[in-house]
């Protein structure tokens, strides 16, 4: 279902556990709440804090006060989207400074914001600086949905409509933060959620994962590496060996691992209105936690974010076995003992893919976003 992570897991996990096992365990994301409505009001030029990178984190334990979310989008004069706007956010606390640049959408998000004032600085060659201020409540997800630049010189204008964002545009900003997940910077880890307040993601996001894993050239890397294994160890025989026994092989990894990925991460999902991704714990004993990865290739949340069976995981095992008995060698093929085989073997390596990402994977992510509770 998540090819990559499978081949992390057989290729890499033996050297990193070893390495890592006694290494402090991360502590779980707060959840992020939608909020209503925030009044937001024009503000002058004045002394802020110094803006510092988002990475610097803060302690807001102290608080007791849930963080909140600030997310926008930045047009042109034309009404265009702005790509590449630098974004500065100042906070009343600075431990929530932040500055990112403007998507290819236009939009931007700011992460574990302290409530309280903030201030926005938009700046853009050739157009005018904006600055935009408004209160963060506890908790709250801002938008500030049009934010139109003038031409440099021209009269500063701000346009804003304060609305909270809605479920699908959430789910969207969350997915463009796990499509930024690579372990060691290149090993896309696309299904793993690190907030545990995220929402539920609709069909078409859960088929754009699968698109996404599926097509991301390290997936077709992996699954010519194992190919290649396969080829050493004359697994599936009736291949043969030379050029062609390999490109057969070949064709029967990427198909299992694209049957695998739709069905079991996108179209059961999407019928049974399950949720395809493992959701990280990162608190609790490390029996608890153990226990939770390993429970995740039968256990998983509903769209409705409530824990239940999770059949979309189990009928996609079976379906994507079943599947490749049409491909694989008629000498292979043992009966239907064969398909039970590879689906319990595949739930197996679910379960051990749980294991690494509870314990092992996080770490080996740069650039994740830290929560308030990571910090020291």
């Amino acid at each position: 279902m998540r090819p990559m992570v499978e081949v992390l897991a057989w290729l890499l996990a033996i050297a990193v556990l070893c390495a890592l096992c006694d290494a402090q365990s991360a502590q779980d994301y707060g959840r992020t709440s939608l909020a209503g409505k925030s009044e937001a009001y024009l503000s002058t030029p004045g002394d802020y804090p110094q803006t510092q990178d988002w990475r610097s984190g803060g302690d807001y334990k102290a608080t007791g006060q849930p963080l909140g979310l600030i997310g926008g989008t930045i047009l042109d004069s034309m009404e265009r989207v702005n790509v590449g706007a630098e974004v500065r956010l100042t906070c009343e606390n600075p431990a929530s400074n932040q500055q990112v640049k403007s998507g290819d959408n236009g939009q931007f998000l700011f992460a574990n914001v302290a409530p309280g004032l903030f201030r926005l600085t938009v700046t853009s060659p050739g157009f005018a600086v904006r600055e935009f201020t408004a209160a963060l409540r506890p908790g709250e997800t801002y938008l500030v949905p049009t934010i139109t630049l003038a031409v440099a010189l021209a009269v500063t204008e701000v346009h804003v409509e304060a609305s909270p964002l809605t479920q699908v545009q959430l789910a969207d900003l969350q997915i463009k933060e796990q499509e930024k997940q690579r372990v060691f910077g290149f090993i896309p880890n696309f299904y793993v959620s690190y907030d545990s307040g995220a929402v539920a993601l609709k069909p078409k996001q859960k088929f754009r994962l699968a698109w996404k894993t599926t097509l991301d050239p390290f997936t077709i890397l992996g699954v010519g590496a194992l190919a290649g294994v396969e080829q050493a160890t004359d697994t599936f025989g009736g291949y043969g060996q030379g050029a062609q026994g390999y490109f057969k092989r070949l064709g029967a990894s990427y198909a299992d691992a694209v049957t695998g990925t739709f069905i079991g991460s996108a179209a059961l999902p999407s019928l049974l209105k399950q949720d395809p991704r493992y959701f990280y714990k990162g608190t609790g004993s490390t029996r608890s936690r153990l226990l939770y990865a390993l429970a995740s290739p039968v256990i998983c949340k509903g769209d409705n974010m409530r824990w239940q069976p999770n059949y979309s995981n189990v009928a996609g095992a079976f379906a994507s076995a079943g599947i490749s008995y049409l491909y694989y060698p008629a000498s292979d093929r043992q009966g239907a003992g064969l398909v039970v085989q590879n689906s319990l073997v595949r739930l197996g390596e679910i379960a051990f893919e749980g294991v690494l990402q509870e314990f092992v994977v996080r770490r080996l992510t740069p650039h994740l976003r830290k929560r308030a509770s990571d910090q020291p």
